[in-house]
């Protein structure tokens, strides 16, 4: 299993424990903002470096 599915699986089971826990609506801004905010932490530079990396493995 690779490293980003570990990842996946990890962030649907928080989800799913946040939904139980507390409402739709806060685990869903949870599972959307915490990325969004780890995305726009970056330097330009790693930002780029990231788009042209998913880039190439989606060509695969």
């Amino acid at each position: 299993m690779t490293n980003r599915a570990k990842i996946a699986i990890g962030g649907v089971a928080v989800g799913l424990l946040l939904w139980w826990l507390t409402s739709f609506w806060i685990a869903l801004l949870v599972i959307v903002g915490v990325p969004a905010v780890a995305y726009l932490a970056l330097d330009p530079s790693q930002r780029r470096r990231l788009r042209r990396v998913s880039r190439k493995e989606l060509d695969r």
